[in-house]
């Protein structure tokens, strides 16, 4: 019988993180980091690298860095050779990468639509579909999708209003279940967990115009911390839940509670 500290660790194994650089995907990646993941962080933006780094290196662990646009094929492809060639494998995959655009439905551009499904539900299958073919040959993976509360419920419009958001994550709520059952006969784990509000770079600002209306959409009456997704993170990608898989997991001060 392992020790519980021993099914937390996560020495050596090779962790992705989309969306990495920021948010709640750095967040996530330094939890992974602390408990002794090699973290791989990709993201759009270069420019943020270096923070990022620091503070994941902080650690004592191995940090790649990649610029990478997901909803791009190509893209998803050279990051899958740049982490064979430095790791020679993944272990972990966290699709943590999107975007919203707010707007009331009669007034969303087809335009902005599909962007936010680009990214929050075909860049995950893409990057499922590259790294899962490794975790295949290995016999084992962890891939935990960030999805959300907005693909559980609807939303009050008047302290969220972005259809394409909650649509695309509702998907992405789907898509890991069905992996889940499709992949389970490869020792692969798929999980996801549904973010209540937190306040990061992408919602900062509607926050700030209604954090009243939003804090009362929350039963613990205030968004998630720096801290409150970290240990979701590192029990989905860790052997504390080898037993774990197609799991739906909110994270979200009781929203979904009501």
């Amino acid at each position: 019988m392992a020790a519980l500290k021993e099914l937390f660790d996560l020495t050596g194994r090779v962790a992705v993180v989309t969306g990495g650089s920021s948010g709640l995907g750095l967040q996530m990646a330094d939890a992974l980091a602390e408990f002794g993941a090699r973290v791989v962080i990709c993201a759009r933006k270069p420019e943020r690298f270096a923070a990022a780094e620091a503070r994941l290196r902080a650690w004592g662990g191995e940090v790649l860095s990649v610029a990478c646009d997901v909803s791009r094929p190509e893209q998803v492809h050279a990051l899958h050779a740049q982490v064979m060639e430095r790791f020679g494998g993944i272990d972990v995959l966290v699709n943590n990468a999107g975007r919203a655009w707010v707007a009331p439905v009669e007034e969303m551009p087809l335009e902005r639509w599909q962007q936010v499904f680009d990214l929050n539900i075909t860049a995950p299958f893409l990057l499922a579909q590259a790294f899962g073919r490794e975790m295949i040959r290995q016999k084992k993976g962890s891939i935990i999708n960030i999805a959300s509360i907005a693909g559980l419920v609807g939303r009050n419009p008047d302290a969220y209003n972005s259809i394409a958001y909650g649509s695309s994550k509702g998907a992405l709520v789907n898509f890991t279940r069905d992996l889940a059952v499709k992949w389970a006969r490869h020792q692969i784990r798929v999980n996801a967990i549904c973010p209540g509000f937190f306040v990061t770079d992408i919602n900062r600002k509607v926050y700030d115009e209604r954090p009243e209306k939003i804090d009362r959409e929350i039963p613990l009456g205030k968004p998630g911390g720096d801290s409150d997704i970290k240990g979701a993170a590192v029990w989905l990608a860790s052997d504390a839940s080898r037993f774990v898989t197609g799991a739906i997991i909110p994270v979200d001060g009781g929203t979904t509670a009501w």
